[in-house]
């Protein structure tokens, strides 16, 4: 069993649980609504990122294009994989998110969906997605699929998110392991170019991450979840920031060099992405240093920039095999 109970407030919060004073029942909702409620518990905006890296590398594995089939059931397997850890991550944060700003709208928080609905609805989802991947793309990939799953919930949620300030760093391999289920679906093996595009993944994350972290800081420093920037100041943060931020540049460079995965197209695009980001991230630590705070420290550049970012180096990896 993942939780028996979640209803106590965290330690260390104060003030009443929001609820919604007028809500009913989830069965008396109208059925389009609990439709929609459910497609939320999978956190579709944060699927859309883990399959933009996971069918790019697809087609780096295939030096080409892929089996569509092939493609159309790795990314359904691999939505209902990120969905059902993404449920399982809202029933287990239920207590937190009623207490955040950003999260009291979600469907476990406003009654939409009850907390058994929720576990059920996660739990059959992941198990769905495991026998998918492994009837219909292979084992591997099913396993690899299914760590994800276990990682996401009992290492990140359950036991780092809560505890310490590294929580993003290590929880995002998670995310990270969608690059390793793309590769293995096409060779059903693993190789060393997925494995540089893990670590961009993964150097990738707080950086990502911990601009959002620094203009939600109050919300996490309510529910006593230690978010670095909740611990640190917003100097250390940013410099953190920066120094994550060079090491995915150069490692996402060595996909090119020395591996020579990849023609003259992905580093050139690499290298000006990264560029664009080193300056973004340089430019709020900047600002911290100076001692900039609330709307102008600007911290929601990084954050957007970053997924425009992932977004144009997966693309730059799908188009280089057609130059290659």
């Amino acid at each position: 069993m993942l939780v028996t109970a979640v209803e106590s407030r965290p330690a260390g919060v104060t003030g009443a649980i929001r609820t919604d004073p007028g809500r009913t029942s989830p069965g008396d909702r109208p059925a389009s609504a609990r439709l929609m409620a459910f497609v939320a518990l999978t956190k579709p905006r944060i699927i859309e990122l883990l399959l933009i890296t996971t069918v790019p590398v697809m087609f780096l594995a295939a030096r080409g294009v892929p089996d569509l089939w092939l493609v159309l059931a790795t990314v359904v397997g691999g939505y209902l994989s990120a969905g059902g850890a993404n449920a399982l991550n809202m029933y287990i944060d239920r207590d937190i998110d009623a207490l955040m700003h950003r999260t009291e709208r979600r469907p476990l928080v406003t009654g939409m969906v009850s907390p058994r609905e929720a576990l059920v609805f996660g739990i059959t989802l992941s198990v769905v997605s495991t026998v998918w991947f492994a009837v219909l793309v292979n084992p591997l990939s099913a396993a690899l699929s299914l760590t994800a799953i276990l990682y996401y919930v009992f290492v990140y949620t359950l036991w780092l998110k809560r505890r310490t300030a590294q929580n993003i760093v290590w929880g995002g391999i998670a995310g990270c392991l969608q690059v390793f289920i793309g590769w293995s679906a096409v060779r059903n093996e693993l190789a060393w170019a997925p494995f540089v595009l893990f670590l961009v993944l993964f150097f990738w994350t707080p950086p990502h991450y911990w601009p959002l972290s620094m203009k939600v800081k109050d919300d996490y420093e309510r529910v006593g979840v230690p978010m670095l920037p909740v611990v640190a100041g917003n100097q250390v943060v940013a410099r953190q920031i920066v120094l994550y931020s060079w090491v995915m540049v150069l490692t996402s460079l060595t996909l090119w060099w020395p591996l020579g995965e990849t023609s003259w197209f992905y580093p050139v695009v690499a290298a000006a992405l990264g560029a664009f980001w080193l300056k973004e991230a340089h430019a709020l630590h900047a600002r911290a240093k100076a001692g900039i705070t609330g709307a102008r420290l600007k911290e929601m550049r990084l954050f957007h920039w970053s997924i425009t970012y992932a977004t144009l180096l997966f693309v730059a990896v799908a188009v280089d095999p057609f130059l290659h």
